[in-house]
């Protein structure tokens, strides 16, 4: 069965309207400054209540806002249609390359649990405000301007080099837009797509990067969402941590409270560094620094093991009295190194940095075939698609824009669309 479809109706990207994603950003304000500088970037478009004439309108009062600059990016040629294709996408940058393929993917082929039929498996817990606004400004934009990154977990190392073996051949790309880590992203619309979307869609899909974005595509009505189907060649895990606001005890009472639990807590001299694996996590605050072996429990197995996990039952819940979705809690993902952290502490912008090491590539697969759950905001995928290189055009009631016939009725799917 295809899972993996063109694109009816895309808008690729000329030139300066790549971004990273809404929910990559530990600091709204980091948001605010680069579409001050760089107005035309997506994030103009997906983030309008954090742009330099909306910051405090809130986020649904933007939204006209945010039609109007996706508007005017078409109308000012920022972007090129496509009918019909996918899209080849590489990435290269110091680390290596990476290759994806931007098409649409059957939203009815979501499994969050063993007993949900389906190809493409969600694993985390999200947060349902952002789920909401992603919804939101699908329908009042009519478009799809971020993907949700994809892991081909039965054809990958085919797909990869198919992918490679494309983007080779293809010649110079529609689009190549460097961004904030000196990586270079190309992309390359395709017409004549059959294979790759068979070898995209051949296998279970685990979502790597955008579990807001399909729960939204779920939510929201869509049929079809739009996703990069990338390979685990092309992708590395890195940490995924936390910082903490107003904690209900000091700095010298937390390893008190911890040790009473059964962790095994040893004091650091300096700041920390992520851990250098599983196991242990690192705290900061006040100016000091402590390695925490968390206690797991007998019979504990599988997911409920990893370390993301221990540190919301046992860190969060039972020692600070705090949910993992408790605004005071800021999820910070691997872009920004541990000395960041530290620096926020330092500055007295939050009062207890977590540093946890990224979960293993083979742990996140195996979690996820099992169709277990893993915690909220625990794996950063790094290099993360780009949004606003390519952007799917959607009908108003959320269905995915076609100008063919739709079977048997010789008319558009457009026309047929209640």
């Amino acid at each position: 069965m295809a899972v993996a479809h063109r694109i009816a109706r895309a808008w690729v990207s000329t030139g300066g309207t790549g971004a990273q994603n809404y929910d990559e950003f530990a600091d709204d304000a980091e948001i605010t400054a680069i579409v001050a500088g760089n107005p035309a970037s997506a994030l103009a478009v997906e983030m309008p209540h954090r742009a330099p004439e909306s910051v405090g309108v809130p986020f649904a009062q933007a939204l006209p806002a945010a039609v109007e600059r996706l508007a005017a990016l078409k109308a000012a040629g920022r972007f090129a249609p496509a009918e019909d294709v996918a899209v080849v996408y590489r990435i290269s940058g110091p680390a290596g390359t990476a290759y994806g393929l931007f098409c649409m993917v059957d939203t009815d082929q979501i499994s969050t649990s063993a007993g949900e039929p389906g190809l493409v498996i969600r694993n985390e817990d999200v947060f349902i405000d952002k789920v909401r606004e992603r919804v939101a400004l699908a329908h009042a934009t009519g478009h799809l301007l971020s993907p949700v990154l994809l892991l081909q977990t039965g054809r990958g190392e085919e797909l990869h080099s198919a992918l490679a073996a494309a983007a080779d051949r293809l010649g110079a790309p529609a689009v190549a837009d460097t961004d904030q880590a000196g990586r270079v992203h190309e992309v390359w619309p395709v017409g004549d797509a059959d294979e790759l979307l068979a070898l995209a869609g051949g296998g279970e899909l685990v979502v790597a990067d955008g579990n807001h974005r399909s729960l939204a595509a779920q939510t929201g009505g869509l049929a079809r969402f739009l996703a990069v189907v990338t390979t685990p060649a092309s992708v590395t895990i890195q940490p995924y941590n936390r910082l903490v606001a107003e904690p209900p005890m000091t700095a010298a009472e937390l390893p008190a409270r911890l040790a009473a639990l059964g962790a095994e807590v040893v004091e650091l001299p300096g700041r920390p560094e992520v851990p250098a694996e599983g196991g242990t996590i690192h705290l900061y605050a006040e100016g000091s620094a402590f390695a925490v072996r968390l206690p797991v429990p007998p019979g504990t197995e599988g997911v409920d093991r990893l370390d993301h996990a221990l540190v919301e039952r046992i860190l969060f819940n039972d020692v600070l009295g705090l949910d993992a979705g408790d605004k005071r809690i800021t999820y910070v993902g691997g872009d920004y190194p541990a000395s960041w952290l530290c620096d926020q502490v330092d500055a007295g912008r939050a009062a207890l940095a977590v540093l946890v090491a990224p979960v293993t590539v083979a742990d996140f697969v195996a979690v996820n075939l099992a169709r277990h759950r893993m915690p909220r905001k625990s794996t950063w995928f790094t290099p993360k698609a780009r949004a606003g290189l390519v952007v799917a055009e959607i009908g108003p009631s959320g269905r995915e824009r076609q100008d063919r016939p739709a079977a048997g009725s010789g008319r558009t799917a457009a026309e047929v669309t209640p």
